[in-house]
């Protein structure tokens, strides 16, 4: 089942995450924000609940290193964070 969001939020955390990227990565998330907006699970995605701490949020793939953290808010996404694996952390 396809979910799409009908409006993007960007937290400040990722606001200011994105911009410390090499041009390259940001780049790479504005495509894959661009996919994202079409099908929230995209298999290229590999969207996933996260679970422990992170309970309630949900990342998705920019490449093999980097992932967007983000929550669903009513009828909107909320981009959390941009960041490595460290983010998990």
């Amino acid at each position: 089942m396809a979910r799409m969001a009908d409006k993007i939020l960007y937290h400040p955390n990722f606001e200011s995450a994105f911009r410390a990227l090499s041009k390259s990565i940001q780049e790479k998330a504005i495509a894959k924000e661009a996919l994202f907006r079409e099908n929230i699970f995209h298999p290229l995605l590999k969207t996933h609940k996260l679970k422990g701490r992170l309970s309630g949020l949900y990342s998705f793939s920019v490449d093999f290193q980097y992932r967007i953290l983000f929550k669903f808010f009513k009828n909107s996404v909320i981009f959390i964070d941009i960041d490595n694996h460290d983010l998990y952390k």
